[in-house]
């Protein structure tokens, strides 16, 4: 009960404040970003990042949360009308929602769009309100050996989702992110490791400058080697009747809602992967498969559900466990620690009151891209008539500006320059950046954890694998290292059609 009602009251404060101004003005910025294909969410939420340092904490994150949330939703517009999913994160509504597009029917696509992501991002905030007091009260008996258990754990099944026809190499991108997360002096004796007598080394590499350069300038580097996009054409009829029949396809809604919010709690997965598996259980349930693939409203709601469902599901472990679920909710995550705010299991303790703001961040971020996406279909066309090619230079430019604002280092331009670079290759080469980015990440978490662990056993690691919770996540990781080698998949599918012919 105390629960709901520190929710209603942030609720309030931001409906009745002037907060509310900023929740559309910064959810409109992000379905902005989102619809120029190249401007990923992990892009404008670092963008924005940097322009955040001198407001009011909650304010700050509110806009971070409202383009968060809204950059997710506005990748659909483009992978509906272009079949360029503007997002990552928005690569299955392309498959079904281009086709219908195609055929006349945009506006009845983009309803069900908008209707699937604020539905979605309903059902991901009533999990966060749910599931994150329990992880964080749970998360309590973790200590050094969990969490460094915890750490392996993403980046390993991070890399094994994220690289699904080679689970090698999403674990090699995830652990060469924690050999940059090595660089610089260690917390303990503050020794500098692998500076080589560079000064800035020591300081090591500053998270958002590798983000801004691994997402922002990367995409900058692919575009100068594409060719140009071609304009949007069509009508747009239809959008609120399709708005309000989306709705009573509950089962679908629910379901993606459900699978989203889960793909979201997973370290690093994120909303791509809880877009398609969403599609991919309302395709194995519907009763209509053959209109999958030829413009199905019903794939196109589940996987608008299942993308935005995963945000609000992303900030579980950002909030409780400071991991982060998802690319951009790393980037969100550094921008609290940059605020001054403390995330971990302690929250409910400390910051309850921080806590349910987020929530109900979340609801006035859902309900103003309901508002924005339904209102404004029309003009926010005109967007996708501006070519990306054109955009570039800007977007090298702010991406320049936000490395260096952040510490007001040379050297960070030079890294954020760097790991364009470094992720242009890794993509040529089929790498996933993801994992890359968890790494980072999770470095500090993990060399802390396991150093302190050892520290406190001087030196012995079989606590590390006979403490409970220990054990069952470990377990998990040699578990997902196991099945994901070659030899074992195969052996696992042969048995599996012998079984299933057995039974025919």
């Amino acid at each position: 009960m105390d629960g709901l009602n520190h929710f209603l009251g942030a609720i309030a404060e931001i409906g009745f404040s002037a907060q509310i101004i900023v929740v559309f003005w910064a959810t409109l910025l992000g379905i902005t970003v989102g619809m120029i294909p190249g401007l990923t969410a992990t892009l404008g939420v670092a963008l924005v990042t940097t322009l955040t340092f001198t407001m009011e904490q909650n304010t700050a994150i509110l806009v971070l949360i409202c383009v968060y949330i809204g950059a997710i939703y506005g990748g659909g517009r483009t992978a509906i009308l272009l079949n360029i999913p503007g997002t990552p994160a928005n690569a299955a509504s392309a498959l079904e929602g281009f086709p219908l597009a195609r055929k006349g029917r945009a506006g009845e696509a983009m309803a069900v769009a908008t209707t699937g992501s604020f539905l979605g991002s309903v059902v991901g905030m009533v999990g966060l309100a749910l599931v994150a007091p329990w992880l964080a009260e749970f998360a309590l008996d973790f200590t050094s050996f969990e969490f460094f258990w915890l750490a392996v754990f993403g980046i390993v099944l991070c890399g094994q989702l994220t690289a699904m026809d080679d689970a090698l190499k999403g674990w090699i991108a995830g652990f060469f992110g924690l050999l940059v997360a090595m660089v610089g002096q260690e917390s303990i004796h503050a020794y500098a490791r692998f500076s080589y007598g560079i000064r800035d080394l020591e300081g090591g590499f500053g998270l958002l400058p590798v983000l801004v350069g691994a997402f922002g300038c990367t995409e900058v580097f692919i575009v100068m080697r594409q060719e140009a996009t071609r304009a949007v054409a069509g009508k747009v009829t239809g959008v609120f009747h399709s708005a309000l029949s989306s709705f009573g396809h509950a089962r679908t809604w629910l379901r993606s809602g459900f699978i989203g919010t889960f793909m979201g709690v997973v370290p690093g997965v994120g909303e791509d992967m809880g877009a398609w598996v969403s599609y991919a259980a309302a395709k194995r349930a519907s009763k209509r498969k053959e209109e999958y693939g030829q413009g199905s409203t019903e794939g196109l709601l589940a996987a608008e559900t299942g993308n935005n469902a995963a945000v609000p599901g992303a900030l579980i472990p950002v909030l409780t466990l400071a991991i982060p679920g998802s690319a951009p909710a790393a980037v969100l995550l550094a921008a609290m620690i940059i605020h001054g705010l403390r995330p971990g299991p302690l929250i409910m303790i400390t910051q309850a009151d921080f806590f349910y703001s987020v929530v109900a961040m979340v609801f006035w971020a859902s309900c103003a891209m309901l508002i924005l996406g339904l209102l404004l279909t029309r003009p926010l066309l005109l967007i996708l008539k501006v070519r990306r090619e054109w955009l570039m230079g800007i977007i090298f430019v702010l991406c320049t500006v936000g490395a260096f604002a952040i510490a007001g280092r040379i050297f960070d331009v030079w890294v954020m320059i760097g790991f364009g670079l470094i992720g242009f290759l890794m993509r040529e080469a089929g790498f996933p950046v993801a994992p890359m980015i968890l790494g980072v990440v999770l470095g500090p978490i993990l060399d802390n954890n396991l150093r302190r662990s050892l520290a406190l056993t001087q030196g012995d690691p079989i606590p590390f694998v006979t403490r409970p919770i220990s054990a069952v996540i470990a377990t998990l990781v040699f578990l997902i290292i196991i099945f994901s080698l070659p030899p074992v998949r195969r052996r696992v599918a042969s048995l599996r059609t012998r079984f299933m012919g057995g039974e025919r």
